[in-house]
């Protein structure tokens, strides 16, 4: 019996119209049978939401490089969960989302539709990726790291992932890449997080904006300090967020323990 070709799943959170979605599907060609399966609409900081209140509807939409594409009317996790359940034909090889338009280096991940779609592949025992461009712009340059886009997913199809984990992969803007560094997620805050106006009735509302303020500048082996000198980032992350080193005391903290 011959042995199928690869399976790989591919979604986003800035929408099935999104020029980073259709530059990641272009990076993968030829490596398998791909499956889109995005959201209707932008879906940014959705992190791991799924609807539960409202109906789904998918709509398929015309092949594009070879790729069969769908899309989604909820978050970029009802994307997994959903083209899990209603699309694929089999459990795929490799999730990939993105290619995000702007960074989810340091605490982004807390909140990031792509690595939500990428940490829910994870937890049901898929090999995933996030990619994303450190560049907002809806007219941004891929191109410059497609080439390690396409190294990195061969690699993974190649190898697997450890179990439990999933790749949170950043991309410099701008330039061609110096490489690739395995690091940590830097730790930092958001200041300045919301902005506010008054509507033409004179009523203020607030619009989320606000600044990623890295926490530990120095410390070399971040994410944060190798995307700014140009490497690509890649932080191996996990669904599973227990302290395991922090039990011991937080049982003595209950009386627990001694």
């Amino acid at each position: 019996m011959d042995t199928p070709r690869p399976l790989i799943l591919i979604t986003n959170d800035d929408s099935i119209e999104a020029k980073g979605l259709h530059c990641l599907i272009e990076a993968v060609s030829g490596l398998g049978d791909v499956i889109v399966v995005a959201p209707d609409d932008p879906q940014s900081g959705q992190s791991s939401s799924l609807s539960v209140n409202r109906p789904l509807r998918i709509t398929e939409h015309p092949d594009y490089h070879g790729a069969r594409v769908f899309s989604v009317s909820g978050t970029p996790v009802d994307c997994v969960k959903l083209g899990l359940h209603a699309v694929v034909p089999r459990k795929p090889s490799l999730l990939l989302s993105g290619i995000n338009h702007g960074s989810n280096s340091g605490n982004a991940i807390t909140y990031s539709g792509t690595m939500g779609a990428a940490i829910e592949g994870c937890t049901v025992g898929v090999p995933s990726v996030g990619f994303s461009l450190l560049h907002h712009s809806l007219k941004a340059d891929f191109s410059m790291g497609l080439p390690f886009v396409r190294s990195i997913v061969e690699k993974v199809l190649a190898s697997g992932l450890p179990h439990g984990v999933c790749l949170n992969v950043n991309i410099p803007a701008k330039v061609v890449p110096e490489g690739i560094k395995v690091c940590r997620a830097a730790r930092g805050h958001w200041s300045e997080e919301y902005r506010r106006y008054l509507d033409p009735n004179g009523k203020p509302f607030y619009w989320l904006t606000g600044r990623f303020c890295n926490d530990e500048p120095d410390a070399v082996d971040t994410d944060e300090y190798w995307l700014s000198h140009n490497y690509i980032s890649v932080v191996p992350a996990t669904p599973d967020q227990t302290d395991f080193g922090a039990m011991p005391g937080v049982a003595r903290l209950l009386g627990l323990g001694s």
